[in-house]
C-alpha cells in the first residue's frame, strides 16, 4: 500500500510540475503592428503567458524571460482572435443540398461530422470564437460539438450555443403537403406565454447558452413574411432568459417584427431587412445591436443565378445596402456576422469585406469582428489585446486598416495560448 501511495504521488507530481510549466510558458510576438481591439499600433509587441496575454505594448514596456519563445512576424498584423457573430455549424452551403433536404435527408451523424469538419475550417480562418444560432433541425448536437472542442478531442473554436431555436407553431419548416406526416421541425415550436417559458427553460436545461427566437417568418399571405410571436410572448422569453444570466436574439426581417422585439428587449437582431431609420433610432435608443448577415444575402442571390458586378443588383441585395446604411447612419451597433453555412465555413471573413464594401470604414469593421462583438456577446476577456485577456490571437498579411481583403490572410492562429496555425 505504501508503495502505491508513493507512485501516486510521484506521478501527482510530475503532472503538477508538467501543468505549472505549461502555465508559465512565455511566447513574444514581434509583428509590425498590433489592433488591440480598438486601435491600430504600429511596432507593438505582444507578450503571452500560458493562455492569457501578459503584456501588450512599445518594446521598451515589455519584459520576457530569457525562456520565452520569439516569434518574429514581419509585414503582419496581431489582432484578437476573430468572432463570428452568427454561424450554422451543422448547414452547409444550400446551393450544395438545399435547406429542406439537409434537414429531412441527411442524418444527425453525417451533419455532426460535417460539423467537426466546419469548427476546424472556422478556428483556421482565425475565428477562435463563435456564436451559433441554431442546429436547423440536429437537435441539442452543438453542446456535444462545443463539449468536445472544450476536452480538445477535436479542434475548433470556443462556441455559444442556442441549440434548437424557438419558432412559433406552423410557421417553419420544413413542412408537407401530406396531413398527419410526422416530419423533423428546423427549430422548437412554442405557443403563449406558458409554452415559450417552457421552451426557453428546456433549452436552457439542455445547454443553451443564448436564445434564438423567430419573430418573424414567411408564414403570412401568399408566402409573405409577416410577425409570429406577441409582444408579451417575446417578453415572457427574455425575462426567464436573462433571470439566468442569458440573452435573447431574434431572426427579424419585418418591421413589424423589428418593434415588437426592440419592445422586448432582446440583446441583437439578425438579418434586419425590415428596418427603418425610424426603427434603427429605436435601436440605438435600446441598445440593440445589428448582426446584418450581408454574406447570406448575396449568396442566396448567387444561387438563384445573380452575378455581382455583372448583373443589376436584386431587390434584397438593394434592401441590405440600404438598412446597412441606415443603421450606421443611426449609431446602431452592428456586429459582424455572417449567417456562415449558408455560404461555406472557413470563408467568415467574406463578411468583414462585404462591410467594408457596403460602406464601413476597416478599421469600424476590425472593432466590430472583436472588440465590439466581445462586449455584445457578453465575452468579458475576449476580443482584445490587453493584459489579462485570453491569447486567442490571429495573424495576417499586411495591414488590413488599410486593406480589409487582408483579413483572409492568415498567417497563423493562436486559441488558449496554443498555436493551432503557423
Amino acid at each position: 500500500m505504501k508503495k502505491i501511495l508513493f507512485t501516486f504521488f510521484i506521478l501527482l507530481s510530475i503532472t503538477h510540475l508538467f501543468a505549472q510549466q505549461a502555465n508559465d510558458t512565455y511566447t513574444l510576438f514581434k509583428p509590425d503592428r498590433v489592433f488591440d481591439g480598438q486601435q491600430m499600433h504600429a511596432g507593438w509587441w505582444v507578450l503571452v503567458k500560458g493562455k492569457q496575454i501578459e503584456a501588450a505594448g512599445e518594446p521598451g514596456t515589455i519584459t520576457a524571460p530569457p525562456s520565452a519563445k520569439i516569434i518574429e512576424l514581419k509585414g503582419t498584423t496581431l489582432l484578437p482572435g476573430f468572432i463570428e457573430g452568427h454561424s450554422h455549424m451543422f448547414l452547409h452551403p444550400y446551393n450544395e443540398v438545399s435547406w429542406n433536404d439537409q434537414v429531412l435527408t441527411e442524418s444527425r451523424a453525417e451533419r455532426t461530422a460535417r460539423a467537426v469538419v466546419h469548427a476546424k475550417e472556422t478556428l483556421m480562418a482565425g475565428f477562435t470564437t463563435v456564436r451559433d444560432l441554431g442546429t436547423e433541425g440536429a437537435a441539442y448536437d452543438d453542446v456535444g460539438l462545443k463539449t468536445a472542442i472544450n476536452k480538445g478531442i477535436i479542434p475548433g473554436p470556443r462556441m455559444l450555443v442556442a441549440t434548437r431555436a424557438i419558432v412559433a407553431t406552423g410557421s417553419y419548416g420544413p413542412k408537407s403537403d401530406v396531413e398527419g406526416a410526422a416530419i423533423i421541425k428546423g427549430g422548437e415550436e412554442a405557443d403563449g406565454v406558458e409554452g415559450i417559458t417552457h421552451v426557453v427553460r428546456s433549452q436552457i436545461g439542455h445547454g443553451a447558452d443564448v436564445i434564438k427566437v423567430y419573430a418573424d417568418y414567411g408564414w403570412g399571405l401568399n408566402g409573405a413574411t409577416a410577425p409570429t410571436f406577441t409582444e408579451e410572448e417575446l417578453k415572457a422569453a427574455v425575462q426567464v432568459a436573462k433571470s439566468s444570466g442569458r440573452m435573447v436574439v431574434v431572426h427579424s426581417g419585418t418591421e413589424e417584427g423589428m418593434r415588437r422585439s426592440i419592445a422586448a428587449g432582446v440583446a441583437t437582431i439578425e438579418h434586419g431587412d425590415g428596418g427603418t431609420p425610424e426603427v434603427f433610432k429605436l435601436m440605438k435608443e435600446k441598445g440593440v445591436a445589428l448582426c446584418p448577415t450581408i454574406s447570406a444575402t448575396e449568396a442566396i442571390s448567387s444561387y438563384r443565378g445573380w452575378k455581382k458586378g455583372i448583373d443589376p443588383d436584386p431587390a434584397g441585395v438593394k434592401k441590405k445596402h440600404y438598412i446597412f446604411t441606415e443603421a450606421m447612419k443611426a449609431g446602431v451597433t452592428i456586429v459582424m456576422g455572417g449567417d456562415v453555412g449558408v455560404f461555406p465555413h472557413g470563408d467568415n471573413a467574406r463578411e468583414m469585406v462585404l462591410m467594408a464594401a457596403y460602406g464601413m470604414k476597416p478599421i469600424d469593421v476590425l472593432r466590430s469582428a472583436t472588440a465590439v462583438n466581445a462586449e455584445v456577446f457578453g465575452l468579458k476577456n475576449s476580443g482584445n489585446i490587453k493584459a489579462g485577456y485570453l491569447a486567442d490571437i490571429v495573424v495576417v498579411d499586411g495591414n488590413p486598416a488599410e486593406d480589409i481583403k487582408l483579413v483572409k490572410q492568415v498567417k497563423m492562429v493562436m486559441k488558449d495560448g496554443v498555436v493551432v496555425k503557423e
